[in-house]
């Protein structure tokens, strides 16, 4: 009856002058459908409180998660990909590459950094899957390899955040030569005695899973992240077969001993801090 009385004294609002909620308020978890407001699923390390399903997200966040004070200095921050095949398919590479750095605020699909976690320096290097699917093309490989002199510089454990779709099709074989490069380099960090931790998280697959993302002293990954090397479909379809339940999901692979173990997001940087202590010691 309230809407009667108000139409009645002449307040009324058109369509037109009706005004949309601003975008970026609220968060709706896209497994349970919970809707929360976009703050306090921030708070909540992107993680929804009711189902635990762990959004993707990226390398500032994870920098935010596990440098103290969120302080951290990063480096090689301008190293950007050129295009020495020549590639076009529906666009030039190197039109691609503008496009995705213009609307990602990133140079490439990797950020490497230097901080402390619990007071202990650490580099890491975190992918992003907001540029090209967290391909590796050359530029990942460099500045994995740079990544790698910087921690063995400073005396100090390496971690990389791995995100990746695989290897970057525009580059070809010189995206597969990241596979040995940052192989070969991880090598000379087990030399000087320094850990390596490696972090899957949703997905990691491809060539990146087929290198680096395998060979850490500890393998940790979030819950439920993809990982493997071809995708599922591709697997199913090879075989002729149904698939388990959770196949490749990160719960299946530390069942199979791919994994040392699954961590909560919340619990991040408490989990790693423990094993850097571990292996400095």
């Amino acid at each position: 009856m309230v809407w009667f009385k108000r139409e009645k004294e002449g307040i009324t609002t058109s369509t037109k002058d009706k005004k949309e909620t601003p975008e970026g308020l609220w968060h709706k978890c896209p497994k349970c459908k919970t809707v929360v407001t976009a703050e306090d699923h921030a708070k909540n390390f992107y993680v929804c409180d009711r189902c635990s399903n762990h959004d993707r997200i990226g390398s500032e966040e994870y920098f935010q998660i596990f440098f103290d004070e969120g302080k951290y200095k990063e480096f090689d921050a301008k190293l950007s990909s050129g295009d020495p095949l020549k590639f076009t398919d529906t666009k030039k590479y190197t039109d691609r590459i503008k496009a995705t750095q213009a609307k990602t605020g990133l140079t490439d699909a990797i950020r490497c950094a230097k901080g402390d976690i619990d007071g202990q320096p650490t580099v890491i290097a975190a992918m992003d899957f907001a540029f090209i699917g967290g391909s590796m093309g050359s530029v990942v490989g460099e500045k994995i390899a740079r990544a790698i002199d910087q921690a063995i510089k400073a005396k100090c454990a390496f971690m990389i955040i791995s995100k990746s779709g695989g290897a970057r099709m525009m580059e070809a074989g010189l995206s597969l030569m990241q596979l040995a490069k940052t192989s070969g380099k991880l090598t000379q960090l087990a030399d000087a005695g320094l850990p390596y931790i490696s972090f899957l998280t949703d997905p990691t697959t491809g060539g990146v899973t087929a290198s680096f993302a395998m060979l850490g002293d500890i393998n940790i990954a979030e819950p439920g992240a993809l990982i493997g090397f071809a995708g599922p479909r591709v697997v199913k379809e090879t075989i002729g077969r149904d698939l388990p339940d959770g196949f490749q999901t990160s719960e299946f692979v530390l069942e199979h001993g791919f994994l040392d173990y699954i961590v909560e997001r919340q619990n991040l940087k408490a989990e790693v801090s423990k094993s850097i202590r571990l292996f400095m010691s």
